[in-house]
């Protein structure tokens, strides 16, 4: 929707208003900031893939499972962090906080998640991964 001139401003259909609502707590969302524009578009084509992917190793129980959900999560976390660490070094400019609605359920709340959920799946594939190796290490000792 911001892409070619065009912005989520000047857009219509419920997903621009969805944008549209979003953009009062953050009004970079509304316009076409480079920075907000090229984390999408890399989340878009990147994490899609990996998306896709890791929906089909999960369903075939494949062996890449949780490499493609490791990569998934680090790009979530760092698409997170480079949404908001420019701002924040500028003094969050973009950012409206004055109003409880804004802050803690647009800003904190539903950006909290896309922090929350790949943090837990990053400690599941943590856990699983360890008794993978734990496991295998014990049956290379059996083998001596």
């Amino acid at each position: 929707m911001s892409v070619g001139g065009r912005t989520v401003e000047t857009s219509e259909g419920p997903l621009a208003e969805l944008w549209k609502e979003y953009g009062k707590a953050d009004r970079r969302w509304l316009t076409s900031d480079p920075n907000i524009v090229s984390i999408e578009i890399l989340t878009v084509v990147l994490d899609s893939l990996l998306g896709l992917g890791l929906i089909y190793a999960v369903l075939q129980d494949q062996f890449y499972r949780h490499f493609l959900q490791v990569a998934l999560c680090v790009c979530e976390l760092y698409g997170g962090w480079m949404t908001f660490c420019p701002d924040w070094l500028i003094g969050s400019p973009h950012l409206d906080t004055s109003r409880p609605l804004y802050l803690w359920v647009y800003l904190v709340f539903f950006n909290g998640l896309w922090v929350l959920v790949p943090v837990l799946l990053l400690v599941q594939s943590w856990f699983s991964l360890r008794t993978l190796h734990i496991g295998d290490r014990g049956e290379n000792r059996k083998r001596k």
